[in-house]
C-alpha cells in the first residue's frame, strides 16, 4: 500500500556556504518509518538552494564558493535588484543556477546517498538565515 508522509524542517544557516542537514533528514526519515519509495525535498526561499555534494574534504565546499564568487560577484554594477544589499541579486542568480528541489531515492527505510554524499541547504546570503525545507515522502 501507498503512503505518504511530509514534514517542513527549519534550518539555521550561518549566512554564506552550505549547512548539513542530512542528520535532521535521516531522523525525520526514521521516525516515518519508510520502506521503498522516494524522499522529495524542496526549500521555500529564492536566495538559497539545496544541492548534494561532498562532505569529506571542505576544499570542495570552498572552491564552489570561490567558483560563484567568480561567477556572480557581489555588488556586480550590472544588477538593478539591490534592495536587501550587495548580495541581493547574486544570492538570486546562485539560487537559479543550482536546485530548489531534490529527489532521492529510498531502498529498505534508508536514503540511496552516494559514500560521500550529503544533503546542504546552500546559503547565498552573505547573512545568517532560518531556512524552510519541505520534505515529502512517498512510498511503502
Amino acid at each position: 500500500m501507498i503512503r505518504s508522509s511530509s514534514a517542513t524542517l527549519d534550518v539555521r544557516t550561518r549566512g554564506r556556504g552550505m549547512h548539513s542537514f542530512t542528520h535532521e533528514v535521516l531522523e525525520w526519515l526514521r521516525k516515518t518509518g519508510p520502506g521503498e519509495g522516494l524522499l522529495t525535498l524542496f526549500i521555500q526561499h529564492t536566495s538559497a538552494s539545496l544541492v548534494i555534494q561532498e562532505n569529506a574534504d571542505p576544499d570542495v565546499q570552498a572552491d564552489l564558493e570561490r567558483f560563484f564568487g567568480r561567477l556572480v560577484p557581489d555588488g556586480d554594477p550590472l544588477f538593478a535588484h539591490d534592495a536587501e544589499g550587495p548580495d541581493d541579486m547574486p544570492s538570486h542568480i546562485r539560487a537559479a543556477l543550482t536546485q530548489t528541489s531534490l529527489s532521492i531515492p529510498v531502498v529498505a527505510g534508508k536514503l540511496v546517498l552516494g559514500t560521500w554524499q550529503c544533503l546542504y541547504v546552500y546559503e547565498h546570503r552573505t547573512a545568517p538565515h532560518v531556512r524552510r525545507v519541505v520534505l515529502s515522502y512517498l512510498g511503502t
